[in-house]
């Protein structure tokens, strides 16, 4: 499955790539609502995360235009304003789903697992074709209830077959849904990765042919008897030792992306010093019995935005907040009395301190397995 993610705050970008990445989809970013709007008009996505304020063309905007030239594609609104309007201008414009940063990654992907079910309303939320049975909630398959262990473009052909079972995808067709444009392979990389997965199938007891080749044409399932898709799964007794190793499972897979937010965190922290470092130009200005200049208070106001909405995806809840009631504050008063100067003062001291602390998502490579903390937000 692919998923367009149109942020302008990269820091934010990334780390949604990451967590989606690791939950096999297919991701592609753009950074402004033109470049998401040229992407949507060359490919084909199954899902949409558009941030509503985006240089260029906005996100309301985007999705007006999207919805006005009767594309059907799943569209998840983002915002950092908690704002009831803005809700409905959004949903009203045409957007399926709406979050506020910062928001939990598993709420995050359950809720895009909800958008994609809904684009295929007759779909079940476990696929399923034979005695084939891919669950999309844990990324787990089995054949006749042997586990298969998949690669992530093993795991994303099968459930794109599985998603569209009658349905005949060429390599041109498979490279487009599983790849983003700027990393496509060659055709033999389609070719490879379905003998993978066939012997993978075979290894469990599949047919050879379960994943059929159309000569000519292209790849598909093989065709089943109605009587073959209603045999009754038998229903798994789940003992004590199954449901640890399921613990387990699940266990890794957080930390795998804690890990991969940690990365992403580690490289765009001196982007985040930055902003916190306009913030206390504003403060020290302020302090200093200066009004602030326009330049410097909108800029301002937009890195206390950008703050609170990112710092909540690295586990700074609290740094979060600080940049909320900085930009409330801002927004509030372009001169600050007494009071107000020193409770911004305060919050910009706070959040210096705050952004300092060590990410609590950080992992070390020895314990990585073995602790991870609450997952972040985003």
């Amino acid at each position: 499955m692919k998923i367009l993610i149109v942020e302008d705050d990269q820091l934010v970008a990334e780390a949604l790539s990451a967590v989606l990445t690791n939950k096999n989809y297919a991701v592609e970013v753009a950074a402004d609502g033109e470049a998401g709007w040229d992407l949507v008009e060359a490919f084909d996505y199954d899902l949409i995360i558009l941030d509503i304020t985006l240089p260029k063309l906005d996100g309301i905007s985007l999705c007006r235009r999207i919805r006005s030239h009767n594309l059907l594609i799943p569209i998840m609104l983002v915002t950092g304003c908690n704002s009831s309007h803005e809700k409905a201008v959004g949903l009203d414009a045409g957007a399926d789903d709406y979050l506020v940063k910062p928001f939990d990654e598993e709420e995050l992907v359950a809720r895009i697992r909800a958008l994609l079910r809904r684009g295929n309303v007759n779909l079940p939320t476990v696929l399923e074709w034979g005695n084939l049975r891919l669950d999309p909630t844990s990324c787990e398959v089995d054949y006749n209830t042997k586990n298969l262990c998949l690669t992530p473009k093993e795991y994303s052909l099968l459930e794109l077959f599985l998603r569209n079972s009658r349905r005949v995808f060429s390599c041109g067709m498979i490279l487009e849904h599983l790849w983003s444009y700027e990393d496509i392979p060659s055709e033999e990389a389609v070719r490879t990765h379905i003998k993978g997965l066939r012997m993978k199938l075979k290894a469990a007891g599949a047919p050879n042919n379960l994943i059929e080749t159309v000569y000519g044409i292209g790849y598909r399932l093989k065709p089943i008897d109605e009587e073959r898709k209603t045999i009754e799964q038998e229903d798994k007794q789940k003992n004590g030792q199954e449901n640890e190793e399921e613990a387990s499972s699940s266990q890794v897979s957080k930390a795998q992306t804690l890990a991969a937010i940690a990365g992403v965190w580690e490289k765009y922290k001196g982007r985040v010093s930055e902003q916190v470092n306009v913030l206390l130009r504003a403060a020290q200005a302020l302090e200093n019995n200066q009004c602030l200049t326009q330049e410097l208070h909108s800029q301002a106001v937009a890195e206390a935005h950008t703050l609170a909405g990112s710092l909540g995806t690295f586990g700074f809840a609290k740094g979060s907040k600080l940049a909320r009631q900085i930009e409330l504050l801002l927004k509030a008063n372009q001169v600050f009395n007494q009071t107000e100067i020193r409770q911004f003062n305060d919050w910009v001291n706070a959040l210096i301190i705050e952004i300092n602390l060590p990410s609590p998502i950080s992992i070390t490579s020895e314990n990585k397995h073995q602790h991870v903390s609450e997952y972040p937000y985003f």
